[in-house]
This record gives C-alpha cells, sequence and structure tokens, in this order.
C-alpha cells in the first residue's frame, strides 16, 4: 500500500523504522510543527521529522490538521493508508476521510483501557499489573474506533513509564506492520470496542508530577515511576524544586545504620542520640545517613534515588545530602530534615 505516516516524538521511531522496512510505500509522513527542545529551548523538528528527512522523505508538519493547504497536499499524494503512532494531534473528518483505507493508530493500551494520551503512565500510576497495545481504525471520537490487533506486555515492579514505553514502542512496531500487511491483503477485520472497561488517560501534568508525601508508599513509588522521564516528578525543599528519581522501598520499622539506632540504643556523645528509627519517619520527613537518605511517607519509608537540586546535575541523594549546610542541631549522621 501507499502510506503516509503521522508521529512526532521518539516513541514514533520505531513504527516509522519499521514502516520503511516493510513492501509498503512511504510517501510522506505527518508530524508536529518545529517546537523548543532540550536545556537550552532551542527551536527543533520533531525525532520523525528528522528521520524522515535522513531517509528523503517529504514531511509536512502542519500548524492544525484542518488547514486546508495540508488537506489539499494530503488528497495530492493519494494514500491508500495513514499509520499513525504518537502523532500527537486530533484529525478532522475532512483528514480522515482523504485515504481509502483509513487512519491506523497504535496505541499504548489495551483499548478500552486508558483512552487519552497519557495511558502507559496512567497505567503504572494506577497499579496495573499488565499493559499492551492496540491497533485501530481513527474515529472521530477518542480511541474509540474499531480494533485490529492487540498485544500485551507485563508492567514491571521497577518500570518507569519512559522504560515501559520503550518496550511497547518495539513491539508495537511489529503490530502495526502487521496490521497494514492485514488489511492490505483483506484477512484483518476490525471488531468493534466493548462498551465496558472504558478508562480514561488524560497528559500528566508537572502539579500532578508534585509528590503529596502523605500518600502509602506504593502510590508515591508508582507515580514517581508513571511520571518519569515526563512531566518529571518533584517536590519542595525549603523554597527550591528538588525534582525526583525512582525510589525504592525500604524495611518499615528498620533501623538507619552505625549512628542513627532507635530511642535508647546510641551512647552519650554518639550521633542519633535519642534519634527514632526510620520506621517512624513523618510523611516528608527525611532521615539522613551516611550512605542513603530515607523520607516518610502515610505507611513505610522510602529511600530516595537520584534527586536533581535546580541548576544542577542528577545526583545520587546522598551526595545530594551531603552537600547540604545543616546547623547544629541537624549536622552530622541521622540527621532530620523536612520536605515540602
Amino acid at each position: 500500500m501507499r502510506v503516509v505516516f503521522a508521529g512526532t516524538p521518539e516513541a514514533a521511531l520505531p513504527s516509522l523504522d519499521a514502516v520503511l522496512a516493510s513492501r509498503h510505500e512511504v510517501a510522506a509522513v505527518v508530524t508536529r510543527p518545529d517546537a523548543p527542545a532540550g536545556r537550552g529551548r532551542r527551536v527543533e523538528p520533531s525525532p520523525v521529522a528528522r528521520r524522515a528527512r535522513e531517509r528523503g522523505i517529504e514531511v509536512l508538519a502542519p500548524a492544525r490538521a484542518r488547514d486546508p493547504e495540508f488537506l489539499a497536499r494530503l488528497a495530492e499524494i493519494g494514500p491508500d493508508c495513514c499509520p499513525v503512532t504518537a502523532y500527537g494531534a486530533l484529525l478532522p473528518q475532512a483528514a480522515l476521510d482523504i485515504p481509502a483505507r483509513g487512519w491506523i493508530n497504535l496505541h499504548f493500551s489495551v483499548l478500552p483501557a486508558w483512552r487519552g494520551a497519557a495511558p502507559v503512565q496512567h497505567a503504572i500510576l494506577h497499579g496495573d499489573d499488565v499493559t499492551g497495545a492496540t491497533t485501530f481504525q481513527i474515529v472521530k471520537q477518542l480511541d474509540a474506533g474499531p480494533v485490529y490487533g492487540v498485544l500485551t506486555e507485563p508492567i514491571r515492579s521497577r518500570d518507569t513509564a519512559g522504560e515501559l514505553m520503550a518496550r511497547l514502542a518495539v513491539s508495537g512496531a511489529r503490530l502495526l506492520v502487521d496490521t497494514l500487511d492485514g488489511i492490505e491483503s483483506g484477512e484483518l477485520v476490525a471488531v468493534e470496542q466493548p462498551a465496558e472497561g472504558v478508562s480514561l488517560a488524560p497528559k500528566l501534568t508537572p502539579e500532578d508530577a508534585h509528590v503529596d508525601w502523605r500518600l502509602p508508599a506504593a502510590a508515591v513509588d508508582r507515580l514517581i515511576r508513571a511520571c518519569t522521564p515526563e512531566p518529571g516528578p518533584w517536590t519542595e525543599f525549603g523554597d527550591v524544586r528538588l525534582k525526583l528519581g525512582p525510589v525504592e522501598l525500604g524495611p518499615a520499622g528498620a533501623t538507619a545504620g552505625p549512628g542513627t539506632a532507635g530511642p535508647g540504643t546510641a551512647g552519650p556523645g554518639q550521633p542519633g542520640q535519642g534519634q527514632p528509627g526510620i520506621g517512624d519517619l513523618a510523611p516528608g520527613e527525611l532521615l539522613i545517613t551516611r550512605k542513603a537518605v530515607h523520607v516518610g511517607t502515610g505507611t513505610e519509608p522510602l529511600r530516595l534515588g537520584v534527586v536533581q537540586p535546580p541548576g544542577k546535575r542528577p545526583m545520587p541523594a546522598a551526595d545530594w545530602a551531603r552537600g547540604l549546610h545543616a546547623d547544629a542541631s541537624t549536622a552530622g549522621d541521622g540527621r532530620r530534615l523536612k520536605l515540602g
């Protein structure tokens, strides 16, 4: 088939590469316009645009998919079908009507679960054990079109959204090409989605990524993994925003190690004298030891992994803590501080 591929971010590249390597002819790609990216916020083309130009393929980057110039050019190209992976914009009916065999979307969930912009993030956030990918025909209603194919993928206990998305992008690319092959041959027939089991996955905002340490430890862990790498989990430390990497569950009630034992176990003048153990940290309270930084939640404590203070590179939490200026009341191993 003659196809026009639509996609924008890195997660769409395995799909584009797979379609390029298939028997189908990629006549053009559709992607989002150039946008600020990276730490310098320089305006750059999307990953899909860069890959297409490397291969000498025409790039269409309309500000809006309803722009008359874009619709006219798409009709002129005359694709049989338009495969889509993470394009990032809604398509008007005028665009949907152009390819004879429709627009076929690769969506990173098992529909009808997690319709919307952030299905992988919401699957982790809500504690799902399994997610997957679905190919379906795009209709006007969000992610509600009839389904061609499905695959499933276990969610590992330490998966971040970025790691899970990377696996789904590769396996989903194969599913997308298989779907195009089946549509061309006539062997695949789309099946309507069930009315039951619909859930929505709106885009997560930076405010959604603000950690509430009053939540149970498991919920905090899922939130941080779901928001990694985007929009980026964070907390407040004093009057600054501290970016967070994935955390680790710590044994409830454990002591903090040498010099930070529980009440009555430290001798006179020893660091940590009178310090409670890790298990009774209040939500958002830090216990800093020589090798780790523990933080209290609504249930058991967690151990911070990598953190990133403003204007600095990511670093292990223990290294960050060693650089804090502590007064006499918090100096030494076993000191306690507070996150916002």
